[in-house]
């Protein structure tokens, strides 16, 4: 699910609001009398314009802004409406009888903005379940800080559709709009076909235990060089002698590149709480977070596999219970693998440097 993020500038001076333009926000909720001010300054930014009465609302209409109308009239909300435009409720709860009202009243309406002045987010709670069966509407709260809207955007298992960021301090406005960053991605895997494999003596392997429950199809992108890695399962899948651990994938050898969304790290790296990308057979990648990594001697084994017209290698542990994902989401244990075997692969292009790719010569053997 895509979150909405939007900034409240209506207690912004011109030059603060200049420098918040400059962030990613979705939209950007100004006041009328700042849009007659400053047209120019918002050209080309979508808006969402805060109306009082219906005298704001009439010159809107009569210059034909391109905005959200939002207000917490009723009147004003139904003359927006029946001018065509969308519309946006606000209410600010203080006590149960606001937040029926908010429930009752909001769900006629495109977008409820809700501010609320307790710490607990049970209020929140009770709007999302209430306003979840309503799929063309989008329930957004007001926060004060990137860390708040994190925990909104994920109460519950969806949280809200989105936040309002407010705020007097600029530099946590441009922060939030900076931060903004996808938790899901599509990414283009390719069928790899393995070419060798070789027993390698012992080393350190690495287990990352993910704070997530993953797939049976998901696993994570993990490879010797910078070319690119395969696929490694989530050990989702049947163990003889011991129970899953489907929030874990036992990865690799500890110098290796897991691909983490447009960048790499390398799996030494890992410590609790850092983000990482798992990826399924289908391409869709997700952000999930670390909550554990261990770190052990085991036998190491490595998979040499030709794909996208190069040659790239992960390191893994050998062992049966080890699985590498295959075309049409197959499952292949690593210590049986075969060459003409076909695996899921992704392939990168120039070096890295810390991480990140830059174009330039560089030859990993």
């Amino acid at each position: 699910m895509e979150n909405h993020v939007w900034v409240d500038c209506t207690q912004l001076t011109q030059p603060e609001i200049d420098r918040v333009l400059s962030s990613c926000y979705e939209r950007y909720l100004i006041d009328s009398k700042q849009y007659s001010n400053n047209k120019e300054t918002f050209t080309g930014k979508k808006l969402v314009l805060r109306c009082e009465t219906t005298e704001e609302l009439q010159e809107l209409l009569e210059e034909k802004v391109d905005c959200i109308v939002m207000s917490n009239s009723s009147e004003v909300l139904r003359a927006a409406k029946t001018a065509g435009y969308k519309t946006a409720y606000f209410n600010q709860v203080t006590d149960y009888e606001r937040l029926k009202h908010t429930a009752q009243v909001g769900i006629q309406y495109d977008h409820v903005l809700v501010q609320f002045f307790d710490e607990t987010n049970i209020p929140l709670e009770l709007l999302i379940a209430t306003f979840q069966k309503y799929k063309t509407m989008q329930l957004l709260k007001y926060v004060g800080s990137y860390e708040e809207m994190q925990v909104v955007l994920h109460v519950m298992e969806h949280g809200s559709d989105g936040v309002v960021v407010q705020t007097r301090d600029v530099e946590e406005l441009v922060k939030c709009g900076n931060l903004l960053e996808k938790t899901t991605d599509k990414i283009e895997l390719l069928e790899g076909e393995v070419l060798s494999i070789e027993h390698l003596g012992a080393g350190h392997r690495v287990c990352v235990d993910t704070t997530s429950i993953l797939k049976e199809n998901e696993g994570m992108l993990i490879g010797s060089t910078a070319k690119g890695g395969i696929l490694v399962s989530s050990e989702t899948h049947h163990l003889p002698y011991m129970e899953l651990r489907p929030f874990r994938v036992n990865a690799g050898a500890i110098h290796s590149y897991i691909w983490n969304h447009e960048q790499t790290s390398y799996l030494s790296e890992l410590r609790a709480g850092s983000p990482v990308w798992t990826v399924d057979t289908d391409g869709n990648a997700r952000k999930v977070y670390v909550g554990r990594v261990k770190i052990e001697t085991r036998p190491l084994l490595k998979i040499t596999v030709a794909v996208g017209g190069d040659t790239i290698n992960t390191i893994v542990q050998d062992d049966w219970h080890i699985r590498i994902l295959g075309p049409g989401a197959t499952v292949l244990n690593a210590s049986c693998l075969k060459k003409g075997d076909k695996v899921m692969a992704y392939k990168l292009s120039g070096g890295r440097h810390v991480g990140i790719q830059i174009d330039e010569y560089l030859d990993e053997k």
